[in-house]
């Protein structure tokens, strides 16, 4: 089967799916920004989410602003 929206094939396995969501980050898709963050997040990578979900929010992602606001009043990834 074909993704929807990109027309690629579907990956099988994390490693591909994880490769085309950096291909898409890379190329300023603030969804593959946020579910990197998401990925990020999960792992206890703090800065790494914190970092997407910046990139993302800049580029209007409303999720990714209010996932940065959880961030900022967790103080995780962020300056205390």
């Amino acid at each position: 089967p074909a993704c929807p929206f990109c027309r690629n094939i579907l990956p099988n396995t994390n490693e591909e799916a994880n490769k085309n969501a950096m291909k898409r980050a890379d190329a300023n898709d603030p969804v593959a920004m946020s579910s990197m963050a998401i990925t990020s997040y999960d792992e206890g990578d703090y800065d790494t989410a914190f970092e997407y979900w910046t990139k993302a929010a800049e580029l209007g992602d409303v999720e990714a602003q209010y996932n940065l606001s959880h961030l900022y009043r967790e103080g995780e990834g962020v300056e205390k």
